[in-house]
This record gives structure tokens, C-alpha cells and sequence, in this order.
């Protein structure tokens, strides 16, 4: 559940080389692929057999899903073959009182569909699909985090196009609902939103504290360009991180994102030992706290290896010590640090044989110490002490350190 991550398409054709190195792909996912329809009395009819043919392509390589559902994607052609329609449900397309509006070329991204937000069926579906969402797939191991948001590409943006809240980006009101829904339904997945979410133009997040007081994670796709940092001209996304993360928000929300693109070189060369724009890749991981971030095109810059890519995705996340391991023949107390950037977002146990300790892994900090009582004892060597988790892949592990052994 953490480190550098690559697309489908990417991970499929470097695996022999870097299927050992990365644990997460990441993929756009689209509604209107897994919904047919909907029924008089409301309920949305759901054909998942496409994402779960995702989850299981990926899974096939050890790995774990990071899921993004959009509706908006400038030029994408993946909906229908036509650049930039819209992936909301076709059901909904359907009415009369639904009407998509459009821009030929905004931000120089090409044609772009906007969903309609005066529609209150696309209201109602993007409220209930987290939910249904949520209840199906709360417990796959096959997913990791899913990122949320609106506009291009589900970033929180619509650059190149006037913002018209409750028309072709979502009113205030309705995103105040939006978080609070997930809030409730997807308890059981960490989910994200874009930093651009900080923007109060057009987002009503960072003004009220209700939202603020939210546990959801962020994300990045431009991490380490030119201008990101303050002090770098504008440094807005230094900004955003800071004012809709408070410094705090990596506590209890995933952090991550995607290595810009702003350059064609930033990807290709974001690993090289000198970094980006005078930061390197640890430096800024440990500020913010990444968990993961999304470098396909690395490999392709002739500065990334595998064993990069390794130490890389090791700067990332949880890195959990055991500095003391005591026995009183009948209980085992563990000493467990996190020396890490970032806590582990979901629910992971020591565990000596099929025996878990009561307290999860999951809120301890970085820096933080915190014993672990196993009511067992272990084996001569230790070696049967191990982490569990339900979160996690059959073939995957979380592996520990351990300092001395009493």
C-alpha cells in the first residue's frame, strides 16, 4: 500500500523487470462502464464485471488498485471512441432536463463534454454510486485508495472554462453533501481529492470547518514542477497543500499523487540524485508525507532501475521497528516504532502464529513508540512473528524491522 506506481498498461509490460519493485497501478475508471441502468423505484442497476476485470488484471501482478472515477477527461476517448464525452451514465444522458455543455479546446486539452449539474438524477447517482461502491468493495484486497473529485479528469479543475457552479462543475451545496456522504459511506477505503480542492472559488472546503474536519487524504498531479514550492514564483501548490492540509491532514488521510508533467522530463528524471528544481524525491516525500505517487514514465528517462524504483517507493509510507520483543511464557510485548513518513490507513496486526495482537498498526505515527501485547509466545527464533492484514493481497506482506530481541 505504498511507493512509486505505474499504470496498468505499464506495469503489464515492464513486469518482469519491475514487478517486484512497485506494489500499486493506478487507473481512471469510468461510471458509466459499470452502470446499466436504473430502476422506477431508483435503485442504480450495476454491471461491475469491468472493474473487476481491472482489479483482477492487477492483482495478477501482485499488486493493488489505486481507482480514480471521473466523468470529465479532455480528448479522452475512452467512453464511446469520440474525444472528451463524458463517462456519466448513459441513463442519465438520456433525459430531457439533462443537457452536457462543451468547449473545443480548453487549457489547450482539447474538445471536453461538461457534465450537467443542474441535473438532479446526476446529483442523486454520484451520491448514491460511492455508496453502493463502498458496500461492494469495502473489504477487496484488490483496492488500495480511490481518489474523488470533479472536472478534468477529476482534479478539482476545469482550467480554460468559466466556471458555472451548479452547471458544468457542482454547486457549493451539493459539494458540501458530496464530502459529507463519503464521509459516512467510505469508512472502510481511504479516499482522496485533489489539492486544487483548496481553491475557494469554486470549492467550499477550507471555509468550513465541518468539512475540514474531514478524514480524507489528497493528492498531487503535478508534484516537484518548477513552481511548486513557495519561493519557486507562485509556489501554488505549496498553498493548496498547506491550506487544505493544515499540516495535519496526513495524520489521518492518505497523501500522494502523481509526478508533474508540466516538463516531459520531470517523470524521467525526478529520481536523479540532484531531484527536481533543487528538491530531491526524499526530501520531498518526507515533507508531505507521500504515500504514493504515480511515476509512469520514469522508466523511460534512462535515470530510473528497478532498484531505483525500490529505494524510492521505501521513502514512501510506514516503515514499522521492532526495538524490544519480551516474554512472560505467555505474553509477548512488542516495542513498535514507525520510522517512516507517514502512518499505515488501514487495519494491520503483529501476530504469532494465528494469534493477532489487539491493537492495529493502522494511527501509529511517524516517531511514535507504542508495545504490542500478543497473548502468545513465540518461537525460539521469532521468526513466526509476523504482520497480518486483511487489507492486503495473499501474496503481498508487510514486512518489519527488528533491533534486539530480550
Amino acid at each position: 500500500m505504498t511507493g512509486l506506481v505505474l499504470w496498468p498498461d505499464e506495469a503489464r509490460s515492464r513486469n518482469a523487470e519491475y514487478g517486484q519493485t512497485i506494489q500499486l497501478e493506478f487507473s481512471y475508471c469510468l461510471p458509466c462502464k459499470v452502470v446499466t441502468g436504473c430502476n422506477d423505484d431508483g435503485t442504480i442497476q450495476y454491471d461491475w464485471s469491468w472493474f473487476d476485470h481491472l482489479l483482477d488484471d492487477v492483482a495478477g501482478r501482485g499488486h493493488q488498485l489505486i481507482a480514480r472515477f471521473r466523468y470529465e477527461y479532455p480528448s479522452g476517448r475512452d467512453v464511446d471512441g469520440n474525444r472528451g464525452t463524458t463517462a456519466v451514465p448513459q441513463y442519465i444522458k438520456q433525459l430531457q432536463d439533462y443537457k452536457e455543455t462543451y468547449s473545443a479546446n480548453p487549457g489547450g486539452d482539447g474538445p471536453t463534454w461538461y457534465s450537467d449539474w443542474s441535473n438532479s438524477e446526476l446529483q442523486r447517482f454520484t451520491l448514491q454510486f460511492y455508496a453502493d461502491f463502498a458496500q461492494r468493495y469495502a473489504q477487496d484486497p484488490r483496492l488500495a485508495f480511490v481518489e474523488v473529485g470533479f472536472g478534468h479528469w477529476s482534479e478539482y479543475h476545469i482550467y480554460g472554462t468559466k466556471y458555472q457552479l451548479g452547471s458544468n462543475f457542482p454547486s457549493m451545496d451539493f459539494q458540501k453533501r458530496f464530502f459529507e456522504r463519503l464521509d459516512t459511506v467510505m469508512t472502510g477505503i481511504p479516499w482522496a481529492v485533489s489539492i486544487d480542492a483548496a481553491s475557494a472559488d469554486h470549492s467550499p472546503v477550507v471555509a468550513d470547518k465541518s468539512l475540514m474536519s474531514l478524514c480524507f487524504g489528497l493528492f498531487d498531479d503535478s508534484f516537484m514542477h518548477k513552481s511548486h514550492e513557495i519561493g519557486t514564483t507562485d509556489g501554488y501548490n505549496e498553498q493548496c497543500w498547506n491550506a487544505i492540509g493544515r499540516g495535519v491532514r496526513w495524520q489521518t488521510g492518505v497523501c500522494g499523487g502523481e509526478i508533474s508533467y508540466y516538463s516531459p522530463n520531470d517523470q524521467k528524471s525526478f529520481l536523479s540524485p540532484d531531484g527536481l528544481y533543487g528538491h530531491t524525491w526524499a526530501e520531498q516525500a518526507a515533507k508531505y508525507h507521500i504515500t504514493f505517487m504515480i511515476a509512469n514514465d520514469a522508466p523511460h528517462g534512462g535515470v530510473a532501475t528497478p532498484q531505483l524504483f525500490r529505494e524510492a517507493s521505501m521513502a514512501t509510507g510506514y516503515r514499522f521497528v521492532v526495538k524490544q520483543c519480551q516474554t512472560n511464557g505467555s505474553i509477548t510485548r512488542l516495542l513498535v516504532t514507525n520510522q517512516g513518513v507517514a502512518p499505515l490507513y488501514r487495519d494491520a496486526w503483529f501476530t504469532i502464529g494465528d494469534i493477532r495482537s489487539a491493537i492495529s498498526l493502522r494511527d501509529i505515527l511517524p516517531g511514535q513508540e507504542l508495545w504490542v501485547e500478543i497473548p502468545a509466545v513465540p518461537a525460539a527464533d521469532g521468526q513466526d512473528i509476523h504482520i497480518e492484514s486483511d487489507c492486503i493481497l495473499p501474496s503481498q506482506s508487510i514486512e518489519f524491522e527488528s533491533q534486539n530481541k530480550q
